[in-house]
């Protein structure tokens, strides 16, 4: 998975790869669902839940992100000819049998992207009360679902994506614009699946695991409004295009409808089924470092914040590890996951958080001290690069580490020193993961 060939390697960075790659393998697809989806007798199971298929004329399969593909893959094998067919939206595509596996783009949103949506719409309005349908709903679903209002073209829809993205704003935040100026997000898709069962099958890339902020939430209640929008447009100064905040601006006077809220009937029969989430790679990761001898400190699966934040915290906790012993004795190895943020505004740097996290955090690492910090979908921030690896050496220029550091302009530095990490599509997201070993 990682391709090993073009990074500077150690003993220790070896055990740090070794444990990032478990960790994304922990939360593939392919491993998730063969112990949570299967079908025994014409029942099908998923988590805790079972469905009795012979109470269905038709089984569809939906959804979009960047597992959803792979999701739809398993689900179409253990389902065989039950499967009616269905429309998932990815950029990870697989075959999945009756199912039309779009091949979108992420984190920009496309036509192909639109026009998948679309495609997902036309078969989710085709649903009745004899329909079940299961829907894969994954991190990258807010991007690869992109099915803008009217009022709002699709180039508006990537404007608005970019300068979000930009912005530094929370995920959670961030999909509170974006539930507000789709047609799936924000409760919208379960509302075009009513009266059929629906089944949300979700990995979660977010913090709080809360299914109303994965995917930007299609199957859930909505607890955001318009106003609330527009108060993350304030808030974080987004340069939103005219449609968008002329449309937000109609939604809060009320005369736009607002996106469904808890209590709204259309999700009377809708089950959401969280498989996989940061934990599942977080401990996957920390059996490896384990195995390794390092003694593991899972800091948190819920780390969010500025990205260069993050990692002079994670720096601080190693260095009394390795001074005082505490809060574990050395070797150690410091674990966390979660997402943290970069806000570039205008500038023009090629990067990401975690090869910020990485860089920042190798300017002050302890001697001998690994840092690996990875986006488990394999897409940190605008490059092809999923992360990065460094050690003391790695800055062997402080002055332009910084430099690059203060412009949010880090790859470049961390490719000339072979230290960034690419994998390809994983196939999965369960937001970033982070090791640090402390030896000795």
């Amino acid at each position: 998975m990682i391709d090993r060939e073009r990074i500077r390697t150690t003993d220790r960075m070896t055990v740090a790869l070794d444990a990032v790659e478990a960790g994304i393998d922990a939360a593939s697809p392919e491993n998730v669902l063969r112990d949570s989806i299967s079908v025994t007798d014409g029942m099908l199971t998923i988590g805790d839940s079972a469905f009795d298929l012979s109470g269905y004329n038709d089984v569809f399969v939906l959804g979009g992100g960047n597992a959803a593909g792979r999701i739809a893959s398993h689900l179409a094998s253990v389902l065989g000819p039950t499967l009616s067919g269905g429309v998932v939206v990815t950029d990870d595509p697989v075959p999945a049998g009756p199912v039309d596996v779009v091949e979108g783009t992420h984190p920009v949103p496309s036509a192909a992207n639109r026009d998948g949506a679309r495609r997902l719409l036309e078969a989710a309005r085709a649903a009745g009360s004899d329909t079940l349908a299961v829907v894969a709903v994954t991190g990258g679903g807010s991007a690869l679902l992109a099915a803008p209002v009217e009022e709002v073209s699709l180039a508006d829809l990537g404007g608005l994506t970019d300068a979000l993205v930009r912005s530094g704003a929370p995920i959670d935040r961030i999909n509170a614009v974006r539930k507000h100026v789709s047609a799936v997000k924000g409760g919208r898709l379960a509302c075009e699946l009513a009266p059929a069962t629906t089944v949300g099958v979700v990995f979660s890339d977010v913090t709080s695991d809360d299914p109303s902020v994965i995917g930007s939430g299609p199957l859930s209640p909505d607890p955001t409004s318009y106003d609330d929008a527009l108060a993350v447009l304030s808030a974080y100064g987004v340069d939103a295009p005219e449609s968008v905040t002329r449309h937000l601006q109609r939604g809060a006077a009320g005369e736009v409808g607002e996106t469904p809220g808890p209590g709204d009937s259309a999700f009377d029969d809708v089950s959401i089924h969280i498989l996989a989430d940061n934990a599942t790679a977080t401990a996957a990761a920390r059996e490896v470092c384990a195995a390794a001898g390092f003694e593991p400190l899972v800091l948190s699966s819920s780390i969010r914040g500025e990205s260069q934040a993050a990692a002079v915290t994670h720096v601080a906790v190693a260095e009394e590890i390795q001074r005082r012993g505490d809060p574990v004795e050395p070797p150690a190895a410091i674990l966390s996951g979660g997402e943290t943020t970069v806000a570039v505004g205008d500038g023009d740097g090629t990067g990401g958080p975690n090869q910020e996290f990485a860089l920042r955090a190798g300017v002050d690492l302890p001697a001998r001290t690994v840092c690996c910090a990875v986006d488990t979908d394999g897409l940190d921030g605008s490059t092809d690069a999923a992360g990065a690896i460094v050690d003391p050496d790695t800055v062997d220029d402080a002055r332009r580490a910084r430099a690059a550091l203060a412009a949010h302009d880090v790859h470049g530095y961390l490719d000339e020193r072979d230290a960034v990490v690419r994998t390809g599509a994983t196939g999965t997201n369960v937001s970033d993961l982070r090791v640090l070993l402390v030896p000795e």
